[in-house]
């Protein structure tokens, strides 16, 4: 099945849900990669956390990076997500890999440490990104990007993220994303309903497993309170915006002096993209036309 996304609303408008399956993309970023169990796990339990948080965005450009810090071996986990669909990330040290926890469940929150803040950056198209900072709760990704939704954003929020990988890599990743908006958050029936059938899913990956689909899941969980799917589920993919082009701009930002030094000592130069594992090589020549492109500018300045 496509990596994919789809919205609900529920209870009259009073319960927005949104589902998605990154079952794919988290395969692929594995790969690039080449993380570790658990790091697979803590890295697509963000990707798909961005996507679930990028959805109620409204301009066709705006983005979300979310940021992880904790004090555990994984280091930190970098997401940058869109309304569009794609997403890319990475982690500190992808090879890091622990024992199972005490549920026999991949140890993400001793990889990513429980001590640490969980940064989110909405970029909605205009020049003007709002930036949130909150404090790690657990370090398993979905109870620090639930507690960032209920802190930051005063809504009453339900998140369960999940990824499992197997021998031969990832075979089920996704999340689930459940919000009270603000004219039903006042039920406080509909809260406890909403909070009790979140509580009593045993994970999400276990459901994709079973052959269920996102609108099978959904309706289980929301169907006598009224669920209603959008039509046209949207495509998730991993995407990275990155480029040969781009990547002899950054170079050229390092000056004259050290595209020179690069040419004598290393007769080029090798950059690797941190989301998505790109290599891109530049050329002596390449490098001394950056170099004549500076001096040209400069001598016109």
């Amino acid at each position: 099945m496509a990596d994919r996304l789809i919205r609900a609303t529920a209870a009259d408008g009073g319960i927005r849900a949104v589902g998605v399956i990154t079952t794919r993309l988290t395969e692929e970023a594995r790969q690039r990669h080449d993380l570790s169990y658990v790091a697979t796990a803590a890295l697509g339990r963000t990707m798909s956390s961005g996507l679930l948080l990028a959805s109620s965005m409204k301009r066709p450009q705006s983005r979300v990076n979310i940021r992880v810090k904790g004090n555990g071996p994984l280091g930190g986990i970098l997401v940058d997500a869109g309304l569009d669909g794609t997403v890319r990330g990475y982690v500190d040290n992808p090879g890091v890999e622990l024992p199972p926890n005490q549920r026999g469940k991949l140890d993400v929150g001793g990889a990513v440490g429980g001590d640490g803040y969980l940064y989110v950056i909405r970029d909605v198209g205009y020049g003007y990104p709002y930036s949130s900072t909150v404090e790690l709760v657990s370090g398993e990704i979905g109870d620090d990007v639930a507690n960032y939704l209920v802190t930051s954003e005063q809504t009453p929020s339900a998140l369960v993220v999940g990824v499992f990988v197997g021998a031969r890599g990832v075979e089920a990743s996704g999340g689930l994303l459940l919000q009270v908006m603000p004219k039903a958050a006042r039920d406080e029936e509909l809260v406890a309903t909403l909070e009790k059938r979140v509580g009593q899913l045993r994970g999400f990956t276990p459901l994709l497993q079973a052959g269920k689909s996102l609108s099978d899941i959904l309706q289980e969980l929301l169907g006598d309170l009224g669920l209603e799917i959008l039509p046209e589920p949207q495509l998730l993919r991993f995407h990275c915006g990155c480029s040969s082009e781009r990547m002899l701009g950054a170079l050229k930002l390092l000056g004259e002096a050290e595209l020179q030094d690069m040419i004598e000592k290393d007769n080029g130069a090798e950059a690797t993209c941190h989301f998505c594992g790109e290599v891109y090589n530049a050329t002596e020549e390449q490098l001394a036309e950056l170099i004549h492109d500076l001096q040209t500018n400069s001598s016109v300045n």
